[in-house]
């Protein structure tokens, strides 16, 4: 049961992945049978982000009521109908109106999967699970590739990918039963929640229903600290993705091509990356695996500035960001039950992954704005000012996570008190 549960959601990680590429590959041809300016897809990327922002945030109470197995089934059954949506839509309007359920289903099965594989599975399989989305989104490009070159058109890209994740529902909803037999990893089963308020011993975390409200979850000590750092992570990698070639370019004289394969090797390196961290994940931790990936990051970003007369520094450097970039989403969610205790860790999760969200939305156009100001040239600093804030704000929690474990010992049982009051009642 463990394993074919298991089985299941490597299969849903990577349809996780499918649907986040196709905008990009398809787009130039979209833009011109729908007849709009290339600029607009900024609206449909907007309009996915907001809804996968907002259905993050109500993840925790929607996962508590409904569980993570109907959650994510309806989540995937969501998408895979804006999916098939975007298939027959002959104009930019309904692209836009698509992609609503579009955005609302992949933040909820996002969230959830993430909440639940943090509590029942080892790191190492957070890291290969999120190393099989990049599949995903690798493989998405070539369907739609597929569907082009072969006269199909772009709309039968997003049908096929769309009937694929129809199927998925499918089998999700018939795996419903399993969903509730898997037991909480021994890692994560037996954690101590913290207190909203450190100092007292009367604060309850979550409400009579268990339900966490978003302002409680934001109150314990050390989850903004976390938001900051899975924002900065978030902001690097989407910077770097849609920035690096145009860096490479226009600043250190790569040819285009050149530059764009430089480029997918940092996406290849966070895929190839997190297939390896998997191995030692468990031995090595969640806390050194972020310190470590954000530390060979800032390697990267050196020798991506580094201002001498040839671009191999650069596109070496690009390369080894991806390596490091490969452990840290993984190992940030993985250690969020640890860090925060089981009982808030859905509610925790939620808003990281609208922080994810958030930072890999605002930043690229931020830095596309600061680039026609002051040059390309900034594109290193930009990435350096993200990993320094992502490693400060990590490593501020490690050492609030320190203290509180060494704390006095009747301050960890209050707070553990409260949330088995909180239980119980619940």
């Amino acid at each position: 049961m463990y394993s074919l549960l298991l089985a299941l959601i490597y299969v849903a990680f990577v349809s996780l992945g499918l649907p986040d590429s196709l905008v990009g590959a398809g787009w130039p041809v979209m833009h011109a049978d729908l007849g709009v300016p290339v600029a607009f897809a900024g609206i449909i990327t907007m309009i996915i982000a907001g809804g996968t922002i907002l259905s993050s945030l109500a993840s925790e109470r929607v996962t508590r009521r409904f569980g993570a197995g109907v959650v994510t089934a309806v989540s995937v059954g969501l998408t895979a109908a804006a999916l098939v949506g975007f298939s027959v839509s002959g104009s930019f309007w309904l692209l836009c109106l698509w992609a609503v359920p579009y955005g609302l289903g992949a933040g909820a099965v996002d969230a959830a999967l993430n909440n639940f594989v943090a509590l029942h599975y080892a790191a190492r399989h957070m890291n290969w699970l999120h190393s099989f989305w990049g599949l995903g989104a690798s493989i998405s490009p070539f369907i739609m590739s597929y569907a082009l070159t072969s006269g199909l058109g772009w709309s039968s890209a997003y049908r096929i990918v769309g009937v694929a994740q129809a199927v998925l529902t499918v089998v999700l909803i018939a795996s419903i039963p399993l969903w509730k037999n898997v037991r909480p990893a021994p890692a994560t089963e037996h954690t101590a929640e913290p207190t909203t308020e450190p100092t007292s011993e009367h604060t309850e975390p979550v409400g009579r229903s268990g339900h966490v409200p978003l302002a409680t979850a934001l109150r314990i000590p050390g989850v903004l600290l976390i938001l900051a750092a899975f924002f900065a992570y978030c902001a690097l990698e989407s910077t770097a993705i849609l920035w690096a070639s145009t860096y490479l370019v226009s600043d250190r004289g790569v040819d285009a091509a050149t530059a764009a394969a430089f480029a997918s090797l940092f996406l290849l390196g966070i895929t190839a990356g997190r297939f390896l961290a998997g191995f030692f994940a468990d031995r090595v931790g969640d806390k050194l695996l972020i310190r470590g990936g954000f530390a060979v990051v800032g390697l990267g970003v050196l020798l991506i500035g580094l201002p001498v007369g040839t671009p191999v520094p650069a596109l070496a450097g690009l390369v080894v960001a991806g390596l490091g970039c490969a452990p840290i989403y993984p190992a940030i969610i993985h250690s969020t039950p640890a860090n925060f205790g089981a009982r808030s860790s859905q509610a925790v999760i939620g808003i990281q992954m609208a922080a994810a969200y958030t930072g890999s939305t605002l930043a690229p156009p931020a830095f596309g704005a600061l680039s026609t100001w002051a040059g390309a040239w900034v594109f290193p600093l930009f990435l350096a000012v993200l990993v320094a804030l992502g490693l400060l704000m990590s490593e501020r929690l490690n050492r609030l996570v320190a203290r509180r474990a060494a704390g006095p010992a009747q301050g960890v049982t209050a707070g553990a008190g409260a949330v088995g009051t909180a239980e119980r009642s619940g």
